[in-house]
């Protein structure tokens, strides 16, 4: 009997060791998986001016690391420029091998910081297989939003599944005082043209302060949040999100992002000024009978009417007619519009007349396009005051009001159009008053 109670004893026991040898085993099977935020800088491409980010999954167990991209675009996609320009880019999501595509970043001069994540196992088998589910061919594409859906804020929901949605209440309601628009200038300051054309058509809908997790549209800004961020975990335990980060790549000779966007519109401001005494200098020459003078007045007033009125036509039509929301209610459509274009083939009739009755003519007909362009940046600039309308447009309305005000009240002309147009009284008492 004694025998037979310490032989149970011992398979009792026997079978309680391997029983935790086995969880034990299990356990250290299903911790092989490493998951990894890698962070690239900006490019030199625009599309790549904002930087990107991607998921990383190593596997210990057969020693492979997997890179989970979420901003995957071609130009050989079906009719892609023609989706692009109504706002219906298709992107994927794609898994590639991890060094392959780091050693691409290193080769384009690109900064690479990588941000390993301190998670419990069943979380981080959990963010594997949301990351395979993603890349299944029925699942890989979406329509990308520059502000809403892309490559950053798909990684910002996928940390955000991770720490149970304690990603999200953390950041949902707090601000920083920037919009979205200030974000963008933070990347674009560097080329003045770029920057200018692609403020230019993005309208008031960006001009509100935004959530910390808005900001996180951009990749850097996901870096930076997730750098510091504590939440507790599935079994109850307080975790710093991130372990370590390693500072894979730094890039060299590229102009830095900014911490807080310049003030663009001086430097506008300046160069408007600068084009602005060239074309009155050209209607200085005209009055002098020179007769080159009317023929500069001429072309710059017709190839300013082209650039802006084509301008204006991209712009009405990005607000009419396509799903590029971000450059929905954009006040600039009042004082920059099609009907610019008309002063390009008018201009050019200004040039080259001999007829002085149809110089006159075309004269009035200048005057009166550009009159209206100054009429709606005076306008634009006083609807500025109800905050339902502001738009932070100033760059644009100070690149514009000088050349619109020189085209309107040079100097050929405008007693001639003044007379014709004006009260006569009016006219008598400003000539009582002026001797």
């Amino acid at each position: 009997m004694i025998m037979h109670t310490n032989n149970m004893t011992k398979k009792i026991i026997f079978l309680l060791l391997l029983t935790v040898i086995l969880i034990v085993s299990l356990s250290a099977q299903e911790d092989n998986l490493t998951i990894k935020i890698a962070v690239m800088g900006p490019g030199d491409q625009l599309y790549f001016w904002w930087g990107h980010i991607a998921l990383m999954i190593e596997d210990s167990s057969d020693n492979t690391g997997y890179f989970f991209d979420y901003g995957i675009f071609s130009f050989d996609n079906d009719n892609f420029f023609y989706n692009f320009a109504f706002g219906r880019l298709l992107y994927s999501c794609g898994v590639s091998h991890a060094e392959r595509n780091l050693n691409v970043y290193k080769r384009t001069n690109r900064d690479i910081a990588i941000y390993t994540l301190d998670l419990p196992p069943e979380t981080k088998r959990k963010v594997r297989d949301f990351a395979v589910h993603n890349v299944l061919p029925e699942n890989r594409d979406y329509y990308y939003h520059h502000f809403r859906d892309n490559c950053s804020t798909r990684i910002r929901d996928i940390i955000d599944l991770a720490t149970d949605g304690q990603f999200k209440e953390e950041f949902e309601s707090k601000t920083t005082g920037f919009t979205l628009r200030n974000h963008v200038r933070r990347h674009t300051y560097f080329s003045p043209v770029a920057d200018w054309f692609l403020n230019f058509l993005m309208g008031q809908v960006i001009d509100y302060p935004v959530t910390i997790w808005e900001e996180m549209f951009l990749p850097s800004e996901v870096g930076k949040r997730i750098e510091d961020f504590q939440y507790t975990d599935i079994n109850g335990k307080r975790r710093k999100l991130v372990s370590s980060i390693e500072i894979v790549n730094q890039s060299v000779g590229r102009p830095p992002v900014l911490v807080k966007p310049h003030k663009q519109w001086v430097w506008e401001l300046i160069f408007s000024l600068v084009l602005s005494a060239i074309f009155a200098l050209f209607f200085f020459l005209q009055k002098k009978n020179i007769k080159a003078g009317r023929v500069l007045a001429g072309v710059s007033m017709s190839l300013s009417g082209l650039f802006f009125g084509l301008i204006g036509v991209l712009l009405y039509f990005m607000n009419l007619f396509t799903n590029h929301d971000y450059t929905y209610q954009n006040i600039n459509m009042i004082f920059c519009t099609p009907l610019l274009l008309v002063a390009a083939p008018f201009g050019i009739c200004y040039a080259i007349t001999k007829n002085q009755k149809k110089l006159q003519i075309y004269g009035e007909l200048l005057r009166l396009i550009w009159l209206l362009s100054v009429l709606g940046i005076i306008i634009s600039i006083l609807l500025k005051l109800l905050p339902a309308f502001y738009q932070d447009n100033l760059t644009d309305q100070m690149l514009m009001l000088p050349i619109a005000l020189t085209f309107t009240l040079q100097p050929i002309g405008l007693k001639e159009t003044l007379a014709k147009y004006l009260p006569k009284k009016f006219l008598r008492s400003g000539e009582k008053s002026g001797s």
